[in-house]
């Protein structure tokens, strides 16, 4: 009996020792990988101090009005992505594209990721760029964020632009997102696995080659790195900061919104109801993914100027 038993025990040792060789493989390379991509990561935008470190602005255009730009949750860096948008929106305004703490070539830090504190860190980079009178545009949580913004600097906003961007209390807001396995699944390489298998997330898209490999970069330095992880684990408290609350009746919106999305029911007709609780709102329905400005962009730019040239006529 001991010869079957000394077989299964060298058939288990064996069906453990390779997957646990291979993530140690993995983990090596991930790391040797990460220290030889810096030195390939080019320089794009502007620094401007806040707080004591540096957040990258890109500024494109001349036009009299400004527009704001906000990324999304995970977005690893944003003025790059936002790229098609500031190709068409520059053409009529002066476009400034914030990589806050954590994104892009910003630098990272320690202070939590609350909606109060992104939101004072943007105002203070706009601040030193002597910008005071502005349109947010924002995609995804950057909804909640602008909530938070609207309140704390409500003359300096001239309206609030949505890119399918979230809504208080819209369900699952309460979610949390699993942080441990997303840094775990970095640290042991098997996520760079993954993306070197997996198809280019920008490919077919109007992006550069060049482009695509400062994104592919930058995705695989910021996603899993300790400001954006933080901001991660902070987004349940952030939606709950703004719960019940809405845009100042003023303020004129414009939502953006995805007509085909299916993680979140009624999708459309909560920001239906967030129109509709400012006294100028309007809901612009099309069809794409959640980034709608990867494909959509010169619809969303010419929507934007009709929306805010009326405003101006008025």
């Amino acid at each position: 009996m001991r010869k079957p038993v000394r077989v299964v025990l060298t058939t288990l040792g064996v069906l453990i020792a390779v997957p646990v060789l291979l993530l140690a493989t993995t983990a090596v390379v991930n790391v040797v990988a990460t220290r030889s991509e810096a030195s390939s990561i080019t320089r794009y935008g502007q620094p401007v101090p806040v707080d004591g470190k540096r957040m990258n602005v890109v500024v494109a255009g001349s036009g009299a009005e400004t527009i704001v730009l906000l990324p999304g949750l995970g977005t690893a860096a944003p003025a790059l992505d936002f790229q098609p948008l500031i190709t068409e929106l520059q053409r009529t305004y002066r476009v400034v594209a914030v990589e806050p703490f954590g994104t892009g070539l910003s630098d990272p830090t320690d202070t939590d990721r609350t909606a109060a504190n992104i939101t004072r860190e943007v105002h203070e980079a706009l601040r030193h760029l002597g910008i005071d009178r502005y349109v947010l545009m924002g995609h995804s949580i950057a909804g909640i964020y602008a909530v938070t913004y609207a309140a704390s600097y409500p003359d300096e906003l001239v309206a609030f632009v949505g890119i399918d961007s979230s809504v208080p209390d819209q369900p699952g807001w309460d979610d949390l997102i699993p942080t441990g396995v997303i840094v775990g699944l970095s640290r042991l390489g098997v996520t760079r696995a993954l993306a070197a298998i997996a198809d280019d997330p920008y490919a077919g898209l109007p992006y550069d080659e060049r482009t695509r490999e400062q994104l592919r970069l930058l995705t695989a330095k910021n996603t899993a790195a300790p400001t954006m992880v933080n901001e991660m684990e902070h987004a349940s408290a952030n939606f709950a900061s703004v719960s019940g609350k809405t845009f100042p009746k003023g303020l004129p919106v414009l939502l953006f919104v995805r007509s085909n999305d299916t993680d979140v029911a009624d999708w459309v007709a909560l920001h239906e109801q967030q129109a509709a609780s400012v006294d100028t709102g309007e809901v612009v329905v099309l069809e794409g993914d959640h980034y709608l400005h990867h494909t959509l962009s010169p619809e969303i730019a010419q929507r934007t100027r009709a929306f805010l040239t009326a405003r101006s006529l008025r």
